[in-house]
């Protein structure tokens, strides 16, 4: 048996920069991002909280729920926890950061959607759109940055 390849290492070609595995990174950025961004606006709107103390809200809950995504994948294949922070930063902090400030511009963009309340179309309709928008904007900047061995690359190296 070959011990020195392993089934879940990757060397990074520019197949593995292909949009698919971009798309697949954004992705799986996008749903950490998406849930503690869901739940910001949720809980700042259902609070009557600032517009802007709803963003840095959301914002600070689309990095946590974003990271500890990411951290779960690399705990699970035996990284000890300070490790698997270091990960999760170098893995997903550039594709949040660009996700977020995407997504919390068009939010605040869209006239009325900030103040729109919790069961208007307007605030689910804009808070979908602007997630959307995120995705296909941020999808680019995943793929430069894993053609780098960069982002999301390096939780591949944990796989």
């Amino acid at each position: 048996m070959d011990h020195t390849a392993h089934p879940h290492q990757h060397a990074h070609t520019d197949s593995d920069a292909s949009w698919r595995t971009a798309a697949r990174a954004t992705l799986h950025c996008l749903t950490g991002c998406g849930i503690g961004e869901v739940l910001g606006m949720v809980i700042g709107t259902a609070a009557g909280l600032h517009s802007a103390a709803t963003v840095v809200l959301s914002i600070a809950l689309a990095f946590v729920f974003g990271y500890a995504l990411t951290m779960r994948g690399v705990l699970r294949a035996g990284l000890p926890l300070p490790r698997a922070l270091k990960v999760a930063l170098a893995a997903d902090t550039v594709s949040i950061a660009v996700m977020e400030l995407i997504d919390n511009t068009v939010m605040v963009g869209v006239p009325g959607a900030m103040d729109a309340g919790l069961t208007q179309a307007l605030f689910w309709v804009s808070l979908t759109a602007s997630l959307a928008v995120a995705f296909v904007l941020t999808t680019p900047v995943n793929r430069w940055m894993i053609t780098r061995g960069k982002g999301h690359a390096v939780v591949h190296q944990h796989h």
